[in-house]
């Protein structure tokens, strides 16, 4: 009889683009990673999640496109907005949508019922959206000034269009934002936009117009660490599923980029480190003393609970952040390893809401690609052939 294969202690989290691919096109280094993690039956030898900061497809179209380009089953995949599945006290309320790709499928795949998009607005109000129609090509580009000008107006008006603006009006209607990537790596040989530009550009019209600060209700996608306590119920849902007895305890995050990938794999290590830390009452006596390190996030007990209730409570007790060098971050022109000190010098890219602690953004380790990652990490577990 074959000995039984050995029983992973820990999951990986892969970053994709940029980890895995760019663009259509996967990095050679994935291909050489996976055979590693893929049994002679197809299946992965540990429990593996696919955390994207993508959000403008349905999380199955993005699993198969995955799956194709790779060649490996693909079946844990999270969306920026796949966290959104837990806000269940919106979940019937009248929801404006803004976004990329099919929105309302996407909306109501998370679990909202009663949802609206912008062009649904943008036809119902035409007087508020004076973008010339008449140049408008068969395929419409991707702009951002209609979206920004019209979930202005629905801030402003408390979500009556039919109304004028309230600008001394305070608080507004609940914002949940999805993918805080300033930058990311498609095929170009720069980074490009992402999702968190447009939304510097919506936080600064609103302070612009009202002298407040937007309020989020919830932000998700990297580096929340809402994002990262869903990948971990994941995790822990795959060993369950394969009947892996012993719990997972360690979680290794892959990425390219060091103000997503890296600053919430820290941060989720650091929220894990003060759970174990609170069921021992002389660490806990020391972080109240304020010598533990505080939250780059105010943590509203509303947060924890949601996880909790939702989710269970974790079996992880670290997360540690593992950084490539096949995406946003280049070793030439960012930062050397273990060079805190540069970190602390170069621009913050991350979102308003992040403090920007150096420690956050410092790498447990810097390889090359995604398969000296992943043989880095077997050697660490002593897992597998070496």
């Amino acid at each position: 009889t074959e000995p039984a294969p050995p029983q992973p202690r820990f999951g990986l989290l892969f970053d994709i683009d940029g980890v895995l691919v760019r663009g259509k096109q996967p990095i050679p280094a994935a291909k050489k990673a996976f055979e590693k993690l893929v049994d002679s039956q197809g299946r992965f030898v540990v429990p593996v999640v696919f955390v994207t900061n993508a959000g403008n497809c349905l999380r199955q179209t993005k699993a198969d496109q995955l799956a194709h380009i790779l060649g490996v089953p693909v079946n844990q995949v999270i969306l920026s907005h796949s966290p959104l599945r837990m806000f269940k006290k919106f979940h019937d309320k009248c929801v404006l949508v803004s976004g990329q790709g099919p929105v309302l499928e996407i909306a109501k795949n998370v679990g909202f019922n009663n949802v609206v998009s912008v062009d649904m607005l943008r036809e119902s109000f035409p007087l508020m959206d004076m973008v010339d129609h008449n140049r408008r090509p068969k395929l419409p580009p991707i702009r951002w000034e209609t979206n920004l000008q019209l979930i202005v107006d629905i801030l402003l008006t408390n979500g009556n269009l039919s109304s004028v603006h309230q600008t001394r009006k305070t608080p507004h209607i609940p914002l949940l934002a999805c993918n805080m990537d300033l930058m990311w790596m498609a095929e170009a040989h720069s980074p490009r936009f992402g999702h968190g530009t447009f939304l510097v550009c919506l936080e600064n019209i609103y302070k612009k117009i009202t002298g407040q600060d937007l309020k989020y209700e919830a932000l998700m996608g990297k580096p929340s660490e809402l994002t990262y306590h869903f990948a971990e119920y994941l995790i822990r849902s795959q060993a369950l599923q394969r009947q892996w007895e012993l719990p997972v305890t360690s979680l290794y995050a892959i990425g390219d980029n060091l103000m997503t990938d890296i600053y919430g794999a820290n941060l989720y290590n650091r929220y894990l480190e003060e759970r174990v830390a609170r069921k021992n009452p002389k660490a806990v006596a020391q972080m109240a003393s304020g010598a533990g390190s505080g939250a780059a996030v105010p943590r509203e007990e509303e947060g924890d609970n949601l996880w909790e209730s939702e989710l269970a409570l974790p079996s992880a007790t670290s997360c540690k952040s593992v950084l490539v060098c096949t995406g946003v971050y280049n070793p030439n022109v960012e930062v050397p390893p273990d060079a805190s000190h540069c970190i602390k010098e170069t621009v913050f890219h991350g979102h308003r809401d992040f403090r920007f602690d150096p420690a956050l953004v410092e790498p447990d380790h810097i390889v090359q690609d995604v398969a000296e990652a992943v043989q880095r990490i077997f050697e660490q577990e002593k897992f597998g052939p070496q």
